[in-house]
């Protein structure tokens, strides 16, 4: 067993979490890896036609009556995502009023948005006071993490460029990022997040002052995420350069290069971004928003396919239990060799 500051917080067997991968439904996928040791994350769904408290509120449901594992939830916190204020207010609530849920859903990670949003929250604070949850935000920038710092966070998820989804206009790499978030913050919680898929990626994050690694892609390519056939089978034979940085609905996004994402280049700053929100049409709207509704149903040219630049190192589609199985024994190795270089 590797044991961290992040595993002791929340009890857990090994150091690897889900990342968030909203708008889409990750609850099979969550159940798994908290099932094998690790923390699983429940994504905020937004897919056209959910409702995203009642999606929550389904899904923890579902995961206290099939683990007694701890898991995690995730809410977008941008000004652009619906239903924000209605999860930040009702969620916590659902959760203090369910021991099982108070119990186990430990960790609420926001992103893509405000830190201050959710601890602002009367119903979190009083969840708080009477649980041991932990409020991380994902921080994609050193000026970033001080704000989750000043929000009070209890820790961050440091998110390179590497990674699948919505990314900042900062675009800097993980390697980097960690480097300078750890300089700044040495004693601050910390979970690594965009290019992880391996034993020794786990172990260089570690030696970097991170407690856990958070993975995506990885985890989609495997047998229990809820993901169309169509869109993991991109994954083994895709290589980084498949991936870029296109027009999201929350900023820059890590696509898989297709139709769609070649028609949406990435602004190059937030002024950009508001102007093209302003200027795009009703109809085109509607057609982005489903983007991510298509792709979840198969039709990986013209949705907006989710990846990140560890599509070049993923080579299977596995059982999530033997993907953290291996990555352990791969850092396990790691460390024991690494420790044997010191004399």
């Amino acid at each position: 067993m590797i044991e961290t500051n992040i595993t002791k917080m929340f009890g857990l067997k090994h150091p690897i979490f889900s990342a968030p991968m909203g708008p889409f439904f990750t609850r099979e996928l969550a159940l798994a890896v908290s099932e094998a040791g690790g923390l699983g994350v429940l994504s905020n769904v937004n897919i056209i036609g959910t409702d995203p408290v009642e999606e929550h509120k389904a899904s923890l449901e579902y995961m206290i009556e099939h683990t007694d594992k701890p898991f995690g939830l995730n809410i977008l916190t941008s000004r652009n995502n619906r239903g924000v204020r209605q999860m930040v207010r009702g969620l916590p609530r659902i959760v203090m009023n369910n021991p099982k849920m108070r119990d186990q859903c430990k960790y609420w990670l926001t992103s893509a948005g405000s830190s201050k949003i959710l601890p602002a929250s009367k119903s979190f604070q009083e969840l708080r006071e009477n649980s041991d949850v932990k409020h991380f935000h994902v921080a994609p920038a050193v000026w970033l993490a001080q704000k989750c710092v000043d929000s009070g966070v209890d820790g961050i998820v440091v998110t390179g460029t590497e990674g699948g989804g919505h990314q900042s206009y900062e675009r800097v790499t993980t390697l980097v990022l960690l480097q300078q978030i750890n300089n700044a913050f040495p004693d601050l919680p910390k979970i690594a997040c965009g290019g992880f898929a391996t034993g020794e990626a786990l172990t260089a994050a570690l030696s970097l002052g991170a407690g856990a690694i958070a993975m995506g892609s990885r985890f989609i390519a495997s047998k229990q995420s809820e993901f169309h056939d169509k869109y993991k089978a991109l994954i083994p034979p895709g290589t980084p350069q498949d991936t870029g940085l296109f027009t999201g609905a929350f900023g820059p996004i890590r696509l898989y290069k297709n139709k769609y994402a070649l028609g949406h280049p990435a602004p190059s700053s937030k002024e950009e971004m508001i102007a093209y929100e302003e200027s795009i049409t009703p109809e085109q709207r509607v057609h982005d928003l489903g983007a991510y509704d298509r792709v979840y149903k198969g039709d990986i040219d013209t949705g907006a396919v989710l990846l990140g630049q560890s599509i070049g190192i993923i080579n299977s589609i596995e059982d999530v239990n033997d993907i953290i199985e291996k990555i352990i024994k791969e850092a396990e190795v790691v460390i024991k060799n690494n420790y044997s270089m010191i004399r």
